[in-house]
């Protein structure tokens, strides 16, 4: 090693593959694997990726020198917030005396190890260390391997944007929400219903409730808000959910005005023993499946319990064997049943302005107008089961085509240099905009995933049942099977819960 660069000089260092870098000559560091061939190397701690790797001295040049040369070398946004990182550790050294690079090389140091650390607590007693996953990347080429070893931190704020040295191809789980700078441990809470929050969409729709008793099974993002729009439209309504103390918190809301109006129940068995009309809007098509089929049920038999004359209305996002075989089993116990899809999000379901598609009795789609005229804005009845399930599953296509468009648009522009806010000032203008997508650009510039309108699951959930429709009917969806690999990729990395615009954080890498 030579005495050229000192500890704690401030540098540019090349990479083969990359942009010249801003980093910072530090000790060497025990945990990271020397080149075996000698050469004058220097240890480098790269700013915006914060990784760190040995590189030769004839891939370094002072900092101040060739600021001006190589500052506007790279257009990526990663590298422009490692010139911000450099830029703001200058400035602290100015006007800190008591910070050094020696104290900020110590305080590296220490992450590093609490990384480490991690490792051998999250990953099994490996039989053989592999040096390409976990340990050190070795590069090796025919011009003297400008880097001969890496040792993988963890991933930083600028990784996600790309474009960065020693970026991985392999992410591990454990780090993925390090890597998407975005602290996904948790995920996305339901927030609290508020029944007194009443839309003024509603409140213009003047509707006379039917004298009819509804049970509404499923108090999710969308049946929060249905059920808010049933009880303040006056509807008599009783509510089961899988986690009771919500559908208690609905009940002693709506007592406050209206006493009786909600009551709770035990059981969705209880729910169906004691209305006319039942409403299930649950998460997907095994969650509908277990409400009918499931002990204490809908078909669960109680004393004098019948479904004759009973309506059931399936309003969960399923595919169309599984609405038959429902309907099949509903209308063999005398009750009548209803498949009405919902187009639309958590926010159109809030404000009553959803898209109502029904299929199945037409005697139960006319007896439940006014609880859709709460729900949305119109209703179609579009004829036998069947027909509303493969509506919503043929729109749902559309949407997360668009949708995976969009993000991938975005993400070029991003790449490109461009202003997100330009894209999307321009792209509103244009007739390519429409709600659905102006909704899904403003939540991606505004990383807004944690406040779901529609969960990124589900979305994928209808893509997969829309590509075993078109399996059935031998119908080719090319640009829906790429959509939906898309939106599993992003499911992979933790964003299940999240709004269906955080497939935009997997487009990025």
């Amino acid at each position: 090693m030579s005495d050229k660069y000192q500890i704690g000089n401030l540098v540019w260092a090349k990479m083969k593959g990359f942009s010249p870098w801003p980093g910072l000559i530090c000790k060497p560091k025990e945990w990271l694997k020397k080149p075996s061939k000698k050469m004058d190397i220097q240890c480098i701690y790269f700013f915006g990726t914060r990784n760190y790797a040995y590189i030769e001295e004839s891939n370094i040049m002072p900092y101040e020198e060739y600021k001006a040369k190589l500052v506007n070398s790279c257009k990526s946004a990663s590298f422009k917030e490692a010139v911000n990182e450099i830029e703001d550790f200058i400035k602290r050294m100015n006007e800190d005396p008591t910070f050094d690079a020696a104290t900020f090389d110590s305080d590296r140091d220490k992450d590093a190890t609490f990384d480490r650390i991690k490792d051998d607590e999250v990953k099994p007693t490996p039989k053989k260390k592999k040096e390409s996953t976990g340990g050190g990347v070795k590069r090796t080429s025919g011009s003297a391997a400008k880097t001969a070893s890496v040792k993988r931190r963890k991933p930083s704020v600028s990784e996600e944007n790309g474009s960065s040295p020693l970026l991985s191809n392999h992410i591990a789980k454990k780090n993925y929400e390090e890597l998407l700078n975005r602290p996904l441990v948790d995920r996305p809470r339901s927030p609290q219903l508020d029944i007194s929050d009443v839309s003024d969409n509603l409140k213009s729709k003047h509707i006379e409730a039917s004298t009819k008793t509804f049970g509404f099974i499923g108090l999710g993002l969308m049946g929060s808000g249905i059920v808010k729009n049933l009880i303040n439209s006056g509807h008599k309504v009783n509510l089961w959910n899988r986690t009771i103390r919500k559908a208690e918190e609905v009940k002693n809301q709506a007592d406050l005005t209206q006493p009786g109006q909600v009551k709770v129940w035990p059981a969705p068995c209880d729910v169906v023993y004691n209305s006319d009309i039942i409403f299930c809007c649950v998460s997907d098509t095994r969650a509908a499946k277990n409400i009918v089929f499931a002990n204490c049920g809908v078909l669960h038999q109680q004393d004098g319990c019948s479904l004759e004359g009973k309506g059931y209305v399936e309003l969960t996002s399923i595919d169309t064997e599984t609405s038959k075989d429902i309907s099949n089993v509903i209308t063999s116990k005398g009750g009548r049943y209803l498949e009405a899809q919902l187009q639309g999000s958590k926010e159109e379901a809030d404000n009553g302005s959803l898209i109502v598609l029904g299929a199945g009795d037409k005697t139960l789609f006319d007896d439940c107008q006014s609880c859709f005229q709460a729900m949305g804005k119109t209703a179609f009845y579009l004829g036998e089961v069947g027909y509303a399930t493969k509506m919503n599953l043929i729109l749902q296509v559309m949407r997360g085509v668009a949708l995976a468009g969009l993000t991938e648009g975005f993400v070029l522009a991003d790449r490109s240099g461009l202003s997100l806010k330009d894209v999307l000032e321009i792209f509103s203008i244009t007739s390519m905009s429409s709600p659905a997508l102006l909704e899904k650009a403003r939540i991606i510039i505004n990383q807004d995933f944690r406040n779901p309108r529609m969960p990124l699951q589900h979305m994928q959930k209808d893509l997969k049942l829309a590509l075993e429709l078109s399996d059935s009917l031998q119908q080719p969806l090319l640009l829906a099977a790429t959509a939906n690999e898309v939106f599993k990729h992003a499911r992979r990395l933790g964003y299940d819960k999240h709004d269906s615009a955080a497939v935009y954080m997997r487009a990025r890498h």
